[in-house]
């Protein structure tokens, strides 16, 4: 009796720390959607957790405005982050791939040569960078903000540590016996098996490129080109007579729907991973 009356306890209390931190989490996104839908006038006067009627207005306000291009900035974001989210994710998986299935004489270095770059703070290269783009042609161009997601010593790593627990090299074996191809093999056989993996890094690569702002400020110039981080940034700049606290918070919501839904729609594949567990040798 004792120890059901225990577990009972210990289900109970879990449960109210799970509501607890599902509001903390909640809270959050709760504040942002009331806020936007209040004035600036009512955003002034403090905290309400009653909605305004001020979401029609506001996001008429941000979409209206020929100083913000907001749908413009909302089209370069998801272009940017969708990009990157799939480059990185593939060649990523690709290079894990092969420094784990390869056995080659540089094989250590390499791998340690990934993991020296993965300590490098972006700040640090960020000049250097910056010449290399402007003497390429490439400055105020999206490109930039794309073509290096493909080398990622971070989601490198997550994908070769999650190789080493689900991949036999016996399968990969199998696949060359067959008569399969390297590219083949990788992507019939390697890239479903990593499919929880993908998803996961797809969804954390998206959202930093959707959220980062150092590197597109410091590249894109013309308003048409500049993602949402940049824009957002730039209302928040105004001059403060013109400065709307309303539009803000709305522009940050509606900034926040594409990650939501690239979420919901990737979750699925972290479940199903989770749900059936890794390949067993």
């Amino acid at each position: 009796m004792k120890s059901k009356k225990g577990n009972h306890l210990q289900m109970i209390l879990a449960y109210v720390v799970l509501v607890i931190l599902a509001f903390l989490c909640l809270f959050f996104f709760y504040i942002l959607i009331i806020n936007a839908t209040r004035s600036h006038a009512d955003l002034q006067k403090g905290f309400s957790a009653i909605p305004g009627a001020y979401l029609l207005k506001n996001l008429k306000s941000v979409a209206n405005d020929g100083s913000f291009p907001m749908f413009r900035g909302i089209l370069n974001s998801l272009l940017v982050s969708t990009c990157t989210a799939g480059l990185c994710t593939y060649f990523s998986s690709l290079t894990a791939y092969g420094l784990y299935a390869y056995d080659f004489k540089l094989k250590k270095i390499a791998f340690t040569f990934i993991m020296a770059i993965l300590v490098m703070p972006t700040q640090v290269t960020a000049m250097g960078f910056l010449r290399l783009v402007t003497n390429m042609g490439l400055y105020d161009s999206l490109l930039p903000l794309i073509i290096p997601s493909i080398a990622s010593p971070a989601v490198f790593y997550f994908m070769y540590s999650y190789l080493q627990s689900s991949l036999p090299l016996s399968l990969v074996e199998a696949a060359r016996i067959d008569g399969s191809g390297e590219f083949m093999t990788f992507n019939k056989i390697v890239l479903p098996i990593m499919k929880p993996a993908i998803a996961v890094q797809a969804i954390f690569t998206f959202v930093g490129a959707w959220n980062n702002y150092f590197v597109p400020a410091l590249i894109i110039q013309s308003k048409d080109k500049m993602t949402v981080p940049v824009l957002i940034a730039m209302l928040r700049g105004a001059d403060y007579m013109n400065f709307d606290m309303g539009k803000i918070y709305t522009m940050i919501m509606v900034a926040i729907v594409p990650i939501i839904i690239v979420y919901l729609i990737l979750s699925k594949y972290i479940i199903a991973g989770i749900t059936l567990g890794g390949v067993k040798e």
